[in-house]
């Protein structure tokens, strides 16, 4: 149960998580309803990457408790990674496999059953607008069907909660706005839950039920986007509200959350393979 009494799909308590001497995430606590679009947002550094990671088990849990739909993350590994979805900011497709290759990977990875895979992997392309495009090389995709390719490897095990970090990176707002549409039909269609980080507050105030600011291994302030604009001033806007919780200064990482050297050039990497 989340703290106001709603079905949990994600439930954290402690969460806390050190690399080396750096405190990234300070005993959080974080609640998920089930079939909301949940943003969690803030600056480089602010533990966000780092929270996602544990709560998807890419991360050991170093202190707290994480339950993902009432199954312990610690406990329930491998039962819980079956319920996830995962787009990384960081490429997970392989430009050297067609499109359906790539789909057709991630079936067998997720272990969907040898007599759905080809029907799961056909039903997912289609959603995604690339049937046509599938038997191309994805090395021949533009940015934004590169991204939705990557949603429907997430899809193929059709998961409870899908997670987005950062899934629009390096595109242009044509293919932005696209991959939201489609991420907005699968919630309509299907009632999944979303996790997302994004930099790009207008699509957090447009596409998030709630929002998540955090700063320093901390979440500073929860609630819906015009809920939290309203209490600053009428004519607030999200970004208002992110200065005021998280400070102006981005500031610089070595806490393992993205901002540091190396990965400030995967992004850029990133943002030019998909640009």
């Amino acid at each position: 149960m989340t703290s106001d009494g709603g079905p949990a799909a994600v439930r954290c308590r402690g969460l806390t998580h050190r690399f080396s001497r750096t405190l990234a995430v300070d005993a959080l606590d974080l609640d998920v309803r089930v079939g909301e679009a949940f943003g969690l947002l803030g600056p480089n550094g602010a533990g966000k990457t780092t929270t996602i990671r544990a709560l998807i088990t890419l991360l050991p849990l170093q202190a707290g408790e994480v339950s993902l739909f009432g199954h312990d993350v610690r406990r329930r590994r491998m039962l819980v990674r079956r319920l996830i979805g995962y787009v990384p900011q960081q490429l997970s497709a392989d430009s050297s496999l067609t499109g359906r290759e790539n789909v057709a990977l991630f079936a067998r990875l997720f272990d969907v059953p040898r007599a759905q895979r080809r029907g799961r992997v056909e039903e997912v392309l289609a959603l995604m607008g690339l049937a046509e495009a599938a038997g191309r090389l994805a090395a021949t995709y533009s940015g934004g069907m590169v991204r939705r390719l990557e949603l429907a490897q997430a899809l193929v095990n059709r998961p409870a909660l899908l997670v987005l970090d950062e899934p629009t990176l390096g595109l242009d707002p044509v293919a932005r706005s696209t991959v939201w549409e489609q991420v907005a039909q699968l919630r309509e269609q299907f009632g999944t839950t979303v996790l997302m980080t994004t930099h790009y507050l207008d699509e957090a105030d447009r596409m998030c039920d709630r929002i998540g600011l955090m700063h320093r291994g901390r979440l500073r302030a929860v609630g819906a986007p015009a809920a939290l604009k309203a209490e600053l001033s009428p004519a607030a806007t999200l970004e208002d509200v992110f200065r005021h919780h998280t400070g102006d200064r981005l500031g610089d990482s070595t806490d393992g959350d993205r901002g540091g050297f190396r990965d400030v050039r995967s992004a850029r990497r990133t943002g030019r393979r998909l640009g």
